[in-house]
């Protein structure tokens, strides 16, 4: 074991651990960003082409985060000298006047974002390739658009290095010992500092378990469906924006042609339960039936299969709403997990308030509707 000691720890290199360690690395502090696994790789949450970025939440203090976060974005890359957000404006689809739209509206007024609410037949006509109901409109959120996630997750891992940070790939931590200096065991080395910030993404069961935290987290696979377009140029960024449409049993998300020619991603935003060390035997068959009678359905101009099926891991709480907290009776110790599939776009911020925790600083954020003791205590340690 070396005697050298870390200001901060951060176990999980994923984009929220990456951001956490961008943010305490460019204050200076001394920082270790350990990852389980070789990198690049596709095992978590972070990996892919692109993640939707949108100032467009029903929760208040999802856009009020959502402002600084695009800043900061925008400041990423200039550091990094790569196109990291490409703003192409946002729409939510919805029942015109029901509960979901209007929640948008109120809290993108509250927060002062832009926005536009169109009607129905506005709707039908600035998007023709589209299909839903007479009584279906949007909400335009000009601030959105498309994160290139690859490229925004090798942005914090750079950045972190120029800043003075250490990363280590290939280093599972298979044991913490609490303290006033916590240690970190790997099979390889031990790693010791004066604070730690996990953020274990779908394997957060097996690290929090010594801790005797038990959160209710249910942990699914996503099929990543991009589906051929029939008529090339239809649904390029120019003409159709990424988008999220309710009112269904399911929830959707889509993203125009942008990561392989004249494909359109398009998924469902739930999926089979699985064992995250048995991912790939998940049966998503029902997934991919019920995506092509939706896609046949309001994507009329597209291929009813998709040509290329990926696949993602979401790690989703009750709530679907993160925990950013300290481990309970450890005031050095910070976890930040369960982001529920729409935790990407948040990361800058995210990785601020868990790095002013490990600091002990007060989180520029009120973090009450992310506390871990929000949750009872569950049962079957």
């Amino acid at each position: 074991m070396s005697d050298e000691i870390y200001d901060v720890v951060v176990v999980g290199a994923g984009v929220e651990g990456s951001a956490a360690a961008y943010y305490l690395a460019k204050r200076g502090k001394k920082t270790l960003l350990l990852e389980q696994f070789p990198l690049p790789h596709s095992r978590g949450s972070s990996h892919g082409q692109s993640r939707i970025t949108r100032k467009a939440y029903s929760q208040d203090f999802y856009t009020e985060m959502m402002h600084e976060a695009t800043d900061i974005w925008r400041q990423l890359e200039r550091e990094a000298g790569w196109e990291v957000f490409r703003q192409t404006g946002f729409i939510a689809i919805g029942q015109y006047k029901g509960d979901f739209l209007e929640d948008n509206i109120s809290s993108l007024k509250r927060n002062n974002a832009q926005f536009e609410y169109l009607t129905p037949v506005d709707f039908r006509r600035r998007y023709p390739m589209l299909r839903y109901p007479n009584d279906f409109s949007c909400v335009a959120d000009p601030d959105g658009g498309i994160l290139r996630a690859d490229k925004a997750l090798m942005a914090y891992q750079t950045m972190f290095k120029t800043f003075g940070g250490r990363l280590i790939d290939g280093a599972m931590v298979t044991n913490i010992k609490r303290g006033n200096i916590v240690t970190l065991e790997t099979p390889n080395a031990t790693y010791r500092g004066r604070s730690v910030i996990i953020c274990p993404g779908p394997w957060a069961s097996q690290i929090l378990r010594p801790f005797g935290v038990k959160l209710p987290l249910k942990t699914v696979r996503i099929s990543v469906c991009y589906w051929r377009d029939r008529h090339p140029g239809a649904h390029d960024p120019s003409v159709l924006q990424p988008l999220s449409a309710r009112g269904f049993t399911w929830g959707v998300y889509g993203v125009p042609c942008f990561e392989y020619p004249g494909h359109v991603k398009i998924c469902l935003h739930s999926g089979p339960d699985i064992d995250t060390e048995l991912r790939d035997q998940a049966d998503d068959k029902w997934v991919i039936d019920l995506m092509k009678g939706y896609v046949r359905e309001h994507f009329p101009s597209l291929e009813p299969s998709p040509s290329i099926v990926e696949t993602c891991i979401y790690t989703n709480t009750p709530d679907e709403h993160p925990v950013l907290d300290y481990i309970p009776g450890n005031r050095n110790i910070v976890v930040g997990v369960g982001f529920s599939g729409h935790g990407f776009k948040l990361s800058p911020v995210v990785g601020k308030v868990l790095g002013q925790l490990a600091c002990g600083e007060t989180p520029s954020y009120s973090l009450t509707p992310f506390r871990i003791d929000r949750f009872p205590p569950q049962a079957g340690l």
